[in-house]
């Protein structure tokens, strides 16, 4: 059998651009698309292609002429959803009889918008051991409707699956990523301020926090699985002399004793690398003992969602973190010479002096990369359903977390000319 697994291209729509004629969109990291290389690597003795249509262009057309698959998977994020319904309609148009999967976090929030025709069967959360299992009761011919977290479309009615119950063994620690599959991309993956090759290895899957906005936290429970030592250190080993190993979990400090034995299996590894790597603000100012260890085997830069400057906001949104928590915990990544990526949330009732008060906010505390979003009630989060009444915008084309999809409180064009100056001014100069 052989199954092609599809990273769909770059896609989304701007507002800003599109009514006001604002192009500034920073691009920092250009990665490689981990989900469907982990699913690739457990899938021994098929067949498979991954066809990364973010990083080239290529006819989709031609590759599925040329492979002749009969299992198409794709990933996918909310604002990407449009596109691969698209690219599934495609897919049938040309050869009714292959089987058309789709995963990823936006089928974990939403799955019945991808109950269509178009598409066979959709694998809700974290797929790895479910999809395989998807695949292999295709080729015996065996019924899949009893294997937990996949669901057969029903396109006059309404999905029935029967909810998998997450445990370390979905991460299948066996079966290492197919890191291979996308070889002929790899200049594609890099950091952008540097200029450098960047590989993805997971250490975790899910989050501990239970933040309102997170569209990641409830898909298998709020529950936090983490990785061996030995297989992350396996998983980096394979990525070869790639100088900069970005961690993509959500949280890889959510458990601080199991970092501390990753640290210190790392420094033992003595890869020379240098790793970006995501963590929680009150983290750092709980274990900033930690960060100096891994400070010393190569930790490079550290993500933190710090979301707001607003203590209200940040609890409404169930975050741990507090204004003086998240100034503690730059603080502490300063003293220690380690380079943070801050994560601001821009809400669409943001007035003109909340705008300034967030510059004043990363200007005095030296955030080296902040990075602005605008505040997305994505289908399936708390947010969502709090929010559902006042969106305007229900297009998930714009859903790119750069969109207001409710009503801004200042005139539309103010907000978005606000926003581009602030991710101007502080973007044109920063560093990693």
């Amino acid at each position: 059998m052989n199954i092609l697994l599809i990273n769909p291209p770059n896609c989304g729509r701007s507002i800003p651009q599109e009514k006001f004629g604002f192009e500034f969109t920073p691009k920092i990291f250009r990665g490689e698309p981990l989900a469907l290389e982990v699913l690739a690597g457990n899938l021994e003795g098929y067949e498979t292609r991954i066809l990364d249509l973010k990083a080239q262009e290529e006819t989709l057309a031609d590759v599925i002429s040329e492979f002749n698959p009969q299992v198409v998977g794709f990933t996918c994020l909310t604002c990407e959803a449009n596109t691969v319904l698209r690219l599934s309609r495609e897919v049938k148009n040309w050869k009714r009889d292959i089987t058309v999967v789709v995963g990823g976090i936006h089928v974990g929030n939403d799955p019945n918008f991808f109950n269509h025709s178009a598409i066979d069967y959709v694998v809700i959360g974290l797929g790895k051991a479910s999809f395989r299992d998807l695949v292999s009761a295709l080729e015996e011919n065996k019924s899949p409707l009893t294997i937990p977290g996949v669901a057969k479309t029903n396109p006059s009615g309404n999905l029935s699956f029967i909810p998998r119950q997450y445990s370390r063994e979905d991460l299948v620690e066996s079966s290492a990523p197919r890191f291979d599959l996308v070889d002929k991309y790899r200049n594609h993956y890099i950091i952008q301020s540097l200029q450098m090759n960047m590989g993805f290895v997971a250490t975790a899957f899910g989050c501990p926090n239970n933040c309102s906005f997170c569209s990641l936290a409830h898909i298998i429970g709020s529950r936090y699985l983490t990785h061996s030592t030995d297989c992350v250190i396996r998983d980096i080993k394979l990525l070869g002399n790639i100088p900069i190993i970005r961690l993509v979990d959500a949280n890889t400090f959510g458990n601080a004793q199991r970092a501390k034995e990753l640290c210190q299996a790392l420094a033992k590894a003595n890869f020379q690398k240098h790793f970006i790597i995501d963590a929680c603000a009150d983290t750092v100012v709980q274990y900033p003992d930690l960060f100096r260890e891994w400070k010393q085997i190569g930790l490079h830069t550290v993500i933190i969602g710090f979301e707001e400057i607003n203590n209200i906001l940040l609890s409404e949104w169930k975050k741990k973190n507090t204004v003086s928590i998240i100034s503690q915990a730059i603080k502490i990544l300063h003293d220690l010479d380690i380079s943070m990526v801050g994560d601001f949330i821009v809400s669409p009732d943001y007035s003109e002096e909340n705008f300034q008060e967030l510059a004043r906010f990363v200007e005095e505390n030296k955030v080296q990369l902040p990075v602005f979003t605008v505040l997305t009630p994505l289908p399936g989060t708390p947010l969502y359903e709090s929010k559902k009444n006042k969106i305007v915008i229900h297009d998930l084309d714009y859903y790119t977390l750069t969109n207001a999809v409710t009503l801004t409180k200042i005139p539309e064009k103010e907000f978005y000319s606000l926003l581009t100056d602030l991710t101007t001014r502080f973007y044109s100069k920063a560093t990693l």
